[in-house]
């Protein structure tokens, strides 16, 4: 009998660190490998790389290199460790992998917060708010009207049983209102328009919209048991107003202080980051995601707000980028797509096609249509109007992270979660496309053109 076979977590105690480092190791060479074979042939076929890495992620998982290769699958993403149980090994790895993967995101939110224009916003605050608002609220009540067309279409959840019309109808207006930030993030970046007019109203409309929508998370899991429950307010309400209070100390409070000491530190330091300040900068980072995760929002919203905060502060984008964007990009992100496609399998959708082209023409049609709208009523020229419309599209893999949310709560069986997976891919797939048919004659197109993308489309 191998020792410790009656306490598994005294045989994982005793494990070394060596035998879980190298399993790590080959997970991580493979990730960042295929992240960048996939970012590398997004580029080449006219979508930004971050869409490929968002396949390769997919792919790694169930949906095609289990599926395909379950043995080496095994090998990679399953290894066994010593004298551990092979069910405490499986369930330590994608532990792992999500710790790396949600601090790639952190640190992504808070290089995107610092390229916010904070005076596009006093210019064109109120079109964000609008843009963040029709952004939620007509793909909300699209999504919701949807649910009780298709309930009686679905089977049971494989653990909770038959699904409940109220907590799937309230469940499908959420999964249809997200706009993936961190994804957003990177084609805003790609494309080198963040701090485009554009760019900046959407970064803080997709904020604002997301930060809704889990709020609206939180106040219909309730209802996701199949005896029902009561919609409650009182949650999502003290999360906003903690919310808010916690901008005002970041913006009141730490902003003034921690600018001054970073400017003066890159002047003493000749434009360039020391390890003391980047230290600073970095504790401060975690701190405020630590305060938002708290407050029952997500880190990463701390991270943005926290980036959002310095932005205008003169050298500090160009500094910190210097030191930080390409281990995230790179290396922490990949980590972030692969960790979630790992949970994913599409390869359950049955016979639901009709099912999955509604949920794809409800998801996009109220995202385009309604932030289009909002944009155009604002202030904004038709074309962009219309980038802002196709930029608030993305979904992501953070749309995937509330759909899994929701299979675990018990509203979304397997056809309806593997039709939820491809609306979300498909969606921020046209993204790319979409604002490369709108940008001429914007302000989009001389940053577009000067980030290289525009060079990649016409070589296609």
């Amino acid at each position: 009998m191998p020792p410790f076979a009656d306490d598994p977590l005294a045989s994982f105690r005793s494990l070394s660190a060596d035998d879980l480092m190298l399993p790590v190791l080959v997970q991580l060479a493979v990730i960042v490998a295929v992240a960048r074979i996939g970012g590398i042939v997004a580029r080449r076929v006219g979508q930004p790389a971050v869409v490929g890495e968002i396949i390769a992620g997919l792919l790694l998982g169930p949906s095609l290199f289990k599926a395909v290769m379950p043995g080496v699958w095994a090998a990679v993403f399953e290894p066994a460790l010593p004298g551990v149980p092979a069910e405490v090994a499986n369930a330590s790895f994608p532990k792992l992998l999500q710790v790396l993967a949600q601090l790639g995101v952190i640190l992504l939110l808070f290089l995107i917060g610092l390229e916010f224009h904070i005076e596009h916003l006093k210019v064109k605050g109120w079109s964000a708010v609008a843009v963040a608002a029709a952004g939620v609220v007509l793909p909300f009540a699209a999504g919701a009207g949807l649910g009780p067309l298709i309930h009686p279409h679905l089977e049971p959840h494989p653990t909770a049983g038959p699904v409940p019309l109220l907590g799937l109808t309230l469940f499908l207006g959420v999964a249809v209102s997200v706009t993936a930030i961190p994804t957003l993030g990177r084609i805003l970046l790609e494309m080198g328009i963040t701090r485009t007019r554009v760019g900046t109203v959407v970064l803080a409309s997709a904020a604002v919209a997301d930060a809704a929508v889990w709020a609206l998370l939180a106040a219909v899991r309730p209802l996701a048991k199949p005896e029902g429950g009561e919609l409650s307010w009182a949650g999502p309400g003290l999360m906003l107003l903690l919310a808010v209070a916690f901008g005002v100390v970041l913006f009141a409070g730490v902003r003034p202080l921690l600018g001054r000491y970073l400017v003066h530190a890159l002047r003493t330091n000749g434009g360039q980051l020391g390890v003391t300040p980047l230290a600073v900068l970095l504790v401060g980072l975690l701190l405020c995601g630590l305060a938002t995760n708290m407050i029952g929002i997500s880190a990463v919203f701390g991270a943005l707000l926290f980036g959002a905060a310095l932005s205008d502060r003169p050298g500090l984008r160009e500094a910190v980028s210097a030191r930080l964007r390409d281990v995230v990009t790179t290396f922490l992100l990949p980590v972030f797509f692969t960790a979630t496609g790992l949970r994913t399998d599409v390869s359950t959708l049955g016979g639901l096609w009709g099912v999955a082209v509604a949920v794809f023409v409800v998801a996009a049609g109220g995202k385009l249509i309604g932030c289009t709208l909002a944009a155009r009523l604002t202030g904004f020229r038709w074309k962009e109007a219309a980038a802002v419309g196709a930029l608030m599209n993305t979904r992501g893999l953070i749309a995937l992270v509330v759909i899994n949310i929701g299979y675990d709560m018990g509203v979304v069986p397997k056809s309806l979660f593997a039709c939820l997976v491809l609306m979300a891919v498909a969606t921020t797939l046209l993204t790319g496309p979409l604002v490369m048919l709108v940008q001429k004659g914007t302000e989009l197109e001389g940053p577009i053109r000067a980030s290289g993308f525009a060079r990649e489309q016409t070589a296609r």
